[in-house]
């Protein structure tokens, strides 16, 4: 899939339940209406595409080594993510991952439920995450 020119419009997540599902290797297995809407994928092209088909340039790489690294292990993931939609368009969320388990106990996949981010916060963390990119150059 293509991944869309970043343009620098932003649209405002409103706070209705954005869900989606990947397995293990982050391979999208289920969204909502909610995630249609904000993305622009319809539910044919998200799934089984890799989450980071979401990915704005603006997004470090070790945040989302971070995010593995909790998700992996076991435990709840939040952060501030910064998301590119299939227009260019952009928008904002606090993100929180779960981990999915099966009976044997084993994780088989995760989901993420998105919050309405703190308005005042996200020039602090797009300024953090413009750091850690630099960093990354």
């Amino acid at each position: 899939m293509t991944r869309p020119k970043p343009l620098n419009e932003e649209i405002f997540f409103d706070g209705k339940t954005l869900i989606s599902e990947t397995d293990t290797k982050g391979i999208i297995t289920f969204v909502n209406r909610k995630f249609v809407e904000m993305s622009g994928y319809t539910k044919e092209e998200a799934l089984g595409q890799p989450h980071s088909i979401l990915r704005h340039p603006d997004m470090p790489r070790a945040a989302f080594a971070e995010m593995w690294r909790v998700i992996k292990s076991g435990k709840m993931w939040e952060g501030y993510v910064k998301n590119l939609r299939k227009d260019g368009k952009f928008y904002w969320v606090i993100v929180n991952i779960i981990p999915k388990y099966n009976e044997e106990n084993n994780i088989v996949g995760y989901t993420a439920s998105r919050k309405v981010p703190n308005r005042d916060h996200i020039d602090r963390i797009a300024l953090q995450y413009k750091e850690m990119i630099e960093k990354e150059n």
